[in-house]
């Protein structure tokens, strides 16, 4: 029987280091100042702030269902689309193509999910920089995974990974050969960070500027 967990797995340890880190200094403040005053309720606000978004920042949103429509591209991220352009895609495709760029803050869920079925035919990592997610040269300079996956029908989109200047680490245990399921998770990218999918020029896109997606749940686009 599958377990659904309301945290990712990733957090655990990042969670159990905040408490620590949140106990030692609640001790040795209430050592040396055992008098409460009111910095120290503003030190306990605090402390409880970050510690609540530690855990948001891990959820899983076990309560999501994905859309199942034909021919659909789902948002394979939450956040704000920061691009929807032609550029010339030089890893793999060394053609051009329709780049919409998903910017996640450190707010939105940070799971990634396939945006639709079919198989990994092409996975890659490279190590780089950590700029501003939204800066241009972020997609080629910034560590970044690139995700290649193929339908049934032969239909492929590049989706890649990019860490921005918080995020520094990506998760992903994706192999060449996987099989992609739309809405199961492809992995997530810790703390601020952005993912950009690749389409063929034909798709029709269905989402503009600024606009706010929901990963596995807003249609990106639709493929001929």
């Amino acid at each position: 029987m599958k377990i659904h967990k309301r945290i990712h797995e990733e957090g655990t340890k990042a969670i159990l280091i905040t408490l620590a880190l949140i106990a030692v200094v609640s001790f040795l403040v209430n050592w040396f100042w055992p008098r409460q005053d009111v910095w120290h309720y503003l030190l306990y606000g605090f402390e409880l702030v970050v510690l609540t978004l530690i855990v948001r920042f891990f959820r899983v949103p076990i309560w999501r269902k994905t859309t199942m429509t034909e021919d659909a591209v789902l948002a394979p991220a939450d956040g704000v689309v920061a691009a929807n352009e032609v550029v010339l895609e030089d890893e793999y495709f060394h053609a051009e193509r329709r780049q919409i760029s998903i910017f996640m803050s450190i707010y939105d869920v940070h799971i990634n999910f396939f945006p639709f079925d079919g198989e990994v035919t092409y996975y890659k990592y490279h190590p780089g920089k950590f700029l501003v997610a939204f800066n241009p040269k972020s997609s080629s300079d910034n560590e970044h995974n690139t995700i290649v996956l193929k339908d049934k029908k032969g239909r492929e989109i590049l989706v890649r990974q990019i860490a921005g200047f918080v995020a520094r680490r990506i998760v992903c245990d994706l192999q060449q050969g996987d099989e992609a399921v739309v809405g199961e998770e492809l992995g997530m990218i810790r703390f601020g960070s952005r993912v950009d999918v690749f389409l063929p020029l034909d798709a029709e896109v269905e989402v503009k500027i600024n606009h706010r997606t929901v990963g596995k749940e807003t249609v990106l686009a639709r493929l001929k």
